[in-house]
């Protein structure tokens, strides 16, 4: 028996990139999984084959995130086909890079309106379903330079930590209800966005990882299905660090 079979997972952001490697790796451990995307749908819907392909179950549903209405609507819909959400992974995000002192306004505000207040929104979304089962899992995808800071990423870097608050927060929110709230902070990944670097770029980013290569988004999934799964059981309040030991 697989061990998530029974279970429902939303992953947003789930169709591409470090998402959809979360998306399936939660069904091939037998979770439905619906996969969130808000402006490539071929992207969703190749997501969803590779997964049926693998014998897996997936749903695509197109929301934005950042959009309390939508995200109401989209939840409300996916408790009504699947009975309840298990499982919440906040992987979508966005960057608007820039130096502080050029950066627009409405650049600081897009970028935290998905990167955090979006993860909010969704937890909030699938609070009351996880209380009444007395059971769930919330893992929020930080990232490295949370931690580290990032020249030009003020805005990406704030969100990222601030998932980690949020994540602590909940955790102690929801631990009498047996519900876990962790957090996963990659580094320099291998994903579509890193392979368009040139290769010098790609040679300095490698420079700065003691493990010498970028991650894959099987990394990232294998922290996620631990934090899931009946292993992770005992952690809540947490963030795994998976950067080939860039940040310490």
């Amino acid at each position: 028996m697989k061990i998530l079979s029974g279970k429902t997972a939303v992953v947003t952001g789930g169709s591409r990139g470090i998402g959809r490697g979360i998306s399936l790796r939660l069904a091939a451990m037998g979770a439905v999984v619906y996969v969130n995307y808000v402006s490539r749908p071929e992207a969703a819907l190749e997501t969803q084959k590779l997964i049926e392909d693998a014998g897996g179950m997936a749903r695509i549903v197109g929301f934005d995130i950042a959009d309390a209405g939508q995200v109401e609507a989209a939840f409300k819909q996916i408790i009504a086909e699947a009975g309840s959400i298990d499982i919440l992974v906040n992987n979508a995000g966005i960057t608007r890079d820039g130096l502080i002192a050029r950066m627009k306004e409405s650049d600081w505000d897009a970028v935290l309106a998905t990167n955090l207040k979006g993860a909010f929104l969704c937890a909030k979304a699938v609070s009351k379903t996880m209380m009444k089962k007395r059971w769930g899992r919330i893992v929020n995808i930080t990232s490295v330079v949370g931690f580290s800071g990032n020249a030009g990423q003020v805005n990406y870097a704030a969100a990222k930590a601030g998932l980690v608050g949020l994540a602590k927060s909940m955790a102690r929110e929801y631990a009498s209800r047996n519900i876990t709230v962790n957090c996963v902070a990659p580094g320099y990944i291998r994903t579509e966005m890193t392979e368009t670097l040139a290769g010098d770029v790609q040679e300095r980013l490698k420079s700065e990882i003691p493990l010498g290569s970028l991650g894959e988004v099987e990394d990232i999934a294998g922290a996620v299905a631990y934090l899931v799964s009946e292993d992770g059981r005992y952690m809540t309040g947490q963030v795994l660090h998976v950067n080939g030991g860039m940040y310490m």
